[in-house]
């Protein structure tokens, strides 16, 4: 276990004047840009069409890094997130059960789509739920909203009537940055709104004529039903999501949103909302950046809701621990695409992870300054709770985790109890540790890293076959070197072992081969002499006993 001393409060002030973070670099251009005000609402959401992918978690966290940054700076945030679920269902999910069932509510609203697994109200709540309790986990703790209910309330007539008054400017904004090829034609009517029949659901209608204030006509190409709606009182009508993005942004006065790199494209929809938000909404469009994709290693391809190809919040959870997966985000620039692994890149990551744990706490020392800052403050984003933590951490390099882990045979409260020197405020977290690691080492990691320890009073125990000359080795270790194991730090130990192989003339690789092989039945395993110090005396006795 490691010493540490805790920073001054003077020192974490610094740090945060620095910028050294990307998040609080655009915290400080979100304050220059808009000026000092009374509230800053930062945004961020999404269309649940589909298993929210760690894909989607980039920008909820990107957000909510920026959102801490600007609370360190004394601002009053409002971190709201919102749920597209009145946008268009438009293809099953392979992973979603009763295909036909979701087949046969295509182009309904999402929020009017059944939850074919009978756990929640609607398809897209049973999306909104999986990722609204998982957010906490990780610290993160926005505003939802949902744009069904906002729709169907009426909220947005005003927004919507202004989009078709203005039906003309908001075309020639569309058609601004494309190519003749794309451009709506000129002789073209434009509706920037869609209707979902309010007969049988579905948003195969056209729109018919408009009055110039509230009243839209509409109808529908399924059904044949027409429809004269009113803006104010009517549930069906929405607006394109082209014009509903900068619409909102001037509802909720959106002062920063990030973006994927499809939408922050040259000319695509970022730039066409922008457009739409200054000469419409007369609301200038949020500050940005554009954030990059992330990929699973090993897995090919972008990951996708719709076809049911996703690794979940959940799933990353499972490996690592929440303040990895917050360090995996805080340590990247948002526009740097990265791979999440789960190979034995997972070591590295937690390595990495309690390397700047260690240089945040003055326990290792950082190359110069400027080092410093930039770890402490990566470190500090990364915890769950928007503050550093009462104390460090209690570190065992992973890989030893895991060896004590699968030594225990998957018992974590043995592993906590053999900690001697652990703290009671270290335990629950050194214990969350320990149920990552051990749900890598069952359902991830390479099969050469997984061993069992032998067990002599299993039923299903094999006695390993073993050379005379190993055999007799084996019989000195436990005669001679066992009895005083305790005594020896792992050098000596290993010295000794290397010791009993030479005076037997065979090469030390036989006997730690048929020592694995008693051990784990394997021919290699953990280094020896630290694997004797966890396996311990007495179980050691215990299986050797059996070959003597």
């Amino acid at each position: 276990m490691y010493n540490f001393t805790i920073m001054s409060n003077e020192n974490m002030a610094n740090n945060n004047q620095k910028l050294v973070h990307w998040a609080d670099q655009t915290a400080e251009k979100i304050i220059r840009e808009r000026g000092d005000l009374d509230l800053y609402t930062c945004a961020s959401g999404i269309t649940p069409s589909g298993t929210v992918h760690i894909g989607n978690f980039r920008e909820i966290i990107s957000v909510d890094l920026v959102v801490r940054a600007l609370r360190s700076r004394g601002k009053n945030v409002r971190f709201i997130y919102s749920w597209d679920d009145y946008d268009v269902f438009r293809k099953v999910p392979v992973n979603m059960p009763d295909q036909d069932v979701l087949e046969n509510h295509l182009r309904f609203p999402i929020t009017m789509v059944p939850d074919t697994t009978g756990r929640d109200s609607s398809y897209a709540r049973h999306h909104e739920v999986d990722v609204e309790e998982q957010l906490p986990r990780v610290g993160i703790h926005p505003e939802y909203l949902y744009q069904a209910e906002r729709y169907r309330k009426n909220m947005y007539a005003e927004g919507m009537k202004i989009a078709l008054q203005n039906r003309d400017k908001i075309k020639d904004c569309l058609n601004r940055y494309r190519d003749d090829a794309h451009k709506i034609p000129a002789d073209e009517e434009y509706w920037p709104t869609a209707a979902f029949c309010c007969k049988c659901n579905k948003d195969t209608t056209e729109m018919v004529s408009y009055d110039g204030e509230y009243g839209l006509t509409y109808r529908c190409t399924s059904c044949g039903h027409e429809e004269n709606a009113d803006l104010r009182t009517s549930k069906e009508i929405k607006l394109g999501w082209r014009v509903d993005w900068p619409m909102r942004w001037q509802f909720e006065k959106t002062l920063f949103e990030p973006a994927g790199k499809d939408h922050h494209s040259q000319g695509g929809s970022f730039d066409t909302a922008r457009l739409v938000a200054d000469e419409i909404y007369n609301w200038p469009a949020p500050v940005t950046f554009r954030y990059d994709f992330i990929g699973i290693k090993g897995t090919p391809g972008k990951m996708s809701s719709s076809k049911g190809k996703v690794i979940s919040l959940p799933d990353v959870l499972n490996v690592y621990p929440p303040e990895i997966v917050r360090y995996l985000f805080a340590g990247t620039r948002p526009n740097t695409e990265f791979s999440i692994s789960f190979d034995l890149d997972v070591i590295k990551t937690y390595e990495d992870y309690d390397k700047t744990e260690r240089i945040a706490w003055g326990v290792d020392k950082a190359k110069n300054d400027d080092v410093f800052a930039k770890e402490y403050r990566i470190y500090e984003l990364s915890q769950v709770e928007e503050k550093m933590p009462s104390s460090m951490a209690y570190q065992i390099p992973f890989r030893h985790l895991c060896n004590l882990l699968q030594t225990n045979s998957g018992d974590i409260e043995a592993v906590v109890a053999s900690q001697k020197d652990i703290k009671p405020d270290q335990i629950e977290r050194f214990r969350t540790r320990c149920k990552c690691a051990w749900y890598w080492i069952t359902e991830c990691a390479p099969e050469d890293f997984r061993f069992a320890l032998n067990n002599p009073d299993s039923e299903n125990f094999v006695k390993a076959e073993v050379g005379e000359k190993e055999l007799e080795c084996i019989k000195r270790i436990y005669s001679e070197i066992l009895p005083k194991m305790d005594e020896l730090e792992e050098k000596p130990l290993s010295e000794a072992v290397y010791g009993v192989a030479t005076d037997a003339g065979i090469e030390p690789k036989a006997l730690f081969n048929a020592t694995y092989q008693i051990l784990i039945s394997k021919d290699q395993g953990p280094r020896l002499a630290n694997f004797m110090k966890i396996i311990g005396k007495e179980r050691l006795e215990k299986i050797f006993k059996v070959y003597c």
